[in-house]
């Protein structure tokens, strides 16, 4: 009788042992369905900061440039060569903007095989080879909200041999450049429309 109560016992603690391995199991995919549910949320948050960083930069970008096109402008009533004078040929450019704030202007001016850019801002500044006209003073600077100036540019200092092709600008809006927003490249000699 000893041995049979042993042998019942024995199988008592077999069967709480697989209760509980069993409930181990349980418990473990329990917490691996938690885990991997805490994953999913936490990727998908990860992804969705960075998409929309990268859509809110670049919003950004796109408002500072929208309805800047049609504002800022080459003034083709005064833009034209002047090669008059034998010893320097002088380019004449003239920038208008409208109702909009600019940070600076990028300009690029290219003839036969080359090309010359630089920027005017808001401040005074000393441009290579550029003068502010009629005065020929050196302190450049873009126009106002709602105004134009003129500059002269001196393609033989700048190292053009011939006159220009064409002329690109592209504003600068809150520190981003927007595309050209607006081109010659039907360059008239000064002479000709005096």
């Amino acid at each position: 009788m000893v041995k049979k109560h042993l042998c019942v016992m024995k199988n008592s603690m077999d069967m709480k042992f697989l209760l509980n391995k069993s409930n181990t199991k349980a418990i473990s995919a329990v917490i691996a369905t938690v885990i991997l549910i805490a994953l999913t949320v936490a990727v998908i948050s990860i992804v969705w900061v960075v998409v929309n960083n990268l859509v809110t930069t670049e919003l950004e970008g796109a408002q500072s440039c929208y309805g800047v096109f049609d504002k800022v402008t080459i003034n083709n009533r005064y833009t034209c060569y002047d090669s008059s004078d034998p010893s320097s040929d002088k380019f004449q450019f003239s920038i208008s903007i409208g109702d909009i704030p600019v940070d600076e202007v990028l300009v690029s001016i290219s003839g036969e095989g080359q090309s010359k850019s630089f920027k005017i801002t808001n401040n005074a500044t000393t441009i290579e080879n550029v003068e502010n006209y009629p005065a020929g003073t050196l302190q450049i600077k873009l126009p106002g909200i709602n105004s134009g100036l003129t500059y002269i540019y001196d393609l033989t200092a700048g190292g053009f041999s011939t006159s220009p092709d064409k002329i690109e600008i592209a504003p600068i809006v809150n520190k981003k450049q927007c595309g050209v927003s607006d081109s010659l490249s039907d360059i008239e000699n000064c002479l000709l429309l005096s």
